[in-house]
C-alpha cells in the first residue's frame, strides 16, 4: 500500500463519510478505522465499504495508549485523521469528565504514540502527518450586529469575494483568541492546543480544522436535524431551546469530507484552515424549512405540523452565533461548497425518510447489540 491512514471516529457520522471517500478514492491506501464504538458509532454506516480489501475496522478506544501504539508499529502507519471526540454540548454540561478523557487525554494518547513511533523511523517526520479535527465552538460566539445599523439577516460580502446572508459582521477567523463557553468545546479548545504543542515542541508534522454544524445522512438522531427530520415524520414534538433565535454556519457532511481530503493532502504544516458553508440560519428557520419540506414529501399540507413546535427552556452557556469565514482555504487550497443549503437538506430530508430502518435501529438501540455481539465472537 502507498499510505496506511488510520481514521480515529470512522464509524460516526463525520468520520463515516470520510473514510468511505478515502477508501473509494485511494485504493493504494490501507485505510484503518479506529472506532470505540459508543453510542454514537455504528458500522452500518459503512457497509457499502466494509469488504474492501483496503479497508480495516479496528475496536480500540483512543485512550488505550498502549494499544494505538502498538496499531502503529505494526501496520506502519504514516497518517492519522483524528475526528474521534464526544460532541454533544447537552451531554458534556451533565458529564464534563467524559470529555475530557475522551477528547484531551484520548487526543494526547494519539499524539504521543505517533511521536514515539515515527521519531524511531529512519526518516522521521518526512511523509508524516497527524491531522486535528476539530469545531468552530472553539471561538466562543459572535454578536448579532451590523456597525451599518441594518437589521439582520442582512446581505454581505465576505473576504472571499462571496455574498451571502448574515446575522452579523463579524465572523470567526483563524487567527481568533480561543474562547470556548462549554464543557464540548472547552475539551476541544484544550486538544487543538496539545496539537500544536506537539508540532511547536517536537516538530511534529500537524494541521488542525475548524468546522462548523454539519449535515447530512447517518447523523446520529441527537442532533437537531435528523431528530426533528424522524419527530416530524412520526407527529411528535419539536422541543426549541429559548425562541430558536441562535443562528448557526451549516455545511453538507461531504463538503467537509472533501476539505478533510484536500488539507490531509495539500494543506500546509502546522496551519488552521477554517472550514464552513457561508449559510447562517436560525434554529427556528431551520426548523420551518424541516416542517415544510418533510410535509411536501409526505404528501401532507405544507405547514401542516408547525404546531408541532414547543418552546422549551434554554440551554446553559447557550451560544448566540457561529459563523465560519473560510477565506483562507478557499483562496490557498481551492476549496468551497458544492451544495446550496436548500439541495443540501432536501437530499438530507429524503434520505431519512427513505432509511427509515436505519433510523428504528438506531432510535432503538439494536445496531449497538448487533456489532456487540459480532465482536465478541471475534
Amino acid at each position: 500500500m502507498k499510505r496506511t491512514i488510520i481514521i480515529t471516529g470512522g464509524a460516526g457520522f463525520i468520520g463515516s463519510h470520510v473514510v468511505r471517500l478515502f477508501v473509494n478514492k485511494y485504493p493504494e491506501y490501507k485505510i484503518i478505522n479506529l472506532d470505540k464504538l459508543t453510542y454514537a458509532g455504528n458500522l452500518a454506516n459503512l457497509k457499502d465499504i466494509e469488504d474492501k480489501p483496503n479497508y480495516r475496522f479496528v475496536k480500540m478506544d483512543i485512550c488505550d495508549f498502549e494499544g494505538v501504539y502498538k496499531l502503529m508499529q505494526d501496520e506502519h502507519v504514516d497518517g492519522i485523521i483524528h475526528l474521534a471526540a464526544e460532541s454533544h454540548v447537552d451531554r458534556s454540561i451533565k458529564d464534563p469528565f467524559t470529555f475530557a478523557q475522551t477528547n484531551v487525554m484520548g487526543t494526547l494518547s494519539l499524539l504521543q504514540a505517533a511521536k514515539l513511533y515515527w521519531e524511531s523511523l529512519p526518516e522521521k517526520w518526512e511523509g508524516k502527518r497527524f491531522y486535528h479535527i476539530s469545531t468552530d465552538e472553539v471561538y466562543g460566539a459572535l454578536e448579532m450586529t451590523n456597525p451599518e445599523g441594518i437589521e439582520p439577516p442582512f446581505t454581505t460580502k465576505a473576504s472571499s469575494g462571496k455574498h451571502h446572508m448574515a446575522y452579523g459582521s463579524k465572523f470567526f477567523t483563524e487567527d481568533l483568541k480561543y474562547q470556548p463557553h462549554s464543557p464540548y468545546s472547552a475539551a476541544k479548545a484544550s486538544s487543538d492546543h496539545f496539537v500544536r504543542a506537539f508540532h511547536d515542541t517536537y516538530g511534529m508534522p500537524t494541521v488542525v480544522t475548524n468546522c462548523s454544524n454539519n449535515y447530512g445522512p447517518y447523523q446520529f438522531p441527537e442532533k437537531l436535524i435528523p431528530l426533528f427530520i424522524n419527530n416530524i415524520r412520526h407527529r411528535k414534538p419539536l422541543p426549541v431551546y429559548g425562541k430558536g433565535e441562535n443562528v448557526r454556519d451549516w455545511l453538507y457532511v461531504e463538503d467537509h469530507a472533501r476539505a478533510i481530503d484536500l488539507i490531509f493532502h495539500e494543506g500546509k504544516v502546522a496551519e488552521t484552515y477554517n472550514i464552513g458553508g457561508f449559510n447562517e440560519w436560525k434554529n427556528i428557520d431551520i426548523i420551518k424549512v424541516l416542517i415544510n419540506t418533510v410535509d411536501r414529501i409526505l404528501g401532507r399540507p405544507e405547514g401542516a405540523d408547525m404546531d408541532l413546535i414547543t418552546y422549551v427552556t434554554d440551554r446553559a452557556g447557550h451560544d448566540m452565533r457561529y459563523a465560519i469565514d473560510s477565506t483562507k482555504l478557499q483562496k490557498e487550497l481551492g476549496w468551497e461548497p458544492s451544495l446550496q443549503f436548500e439541495e443540501g437538506i432536501e437530499k438530507t430530508v429524503r434520505w431519512y425518510l427513505d432509511n427509515q430502518e436505519w433510523m428504528d435501529n438506531v432510535t432503538s438501540g439494536d445496531y449497538q447489540k448487533y456489532y456487540d455481539d459480532m465482536y465478541k465472537n471475534r
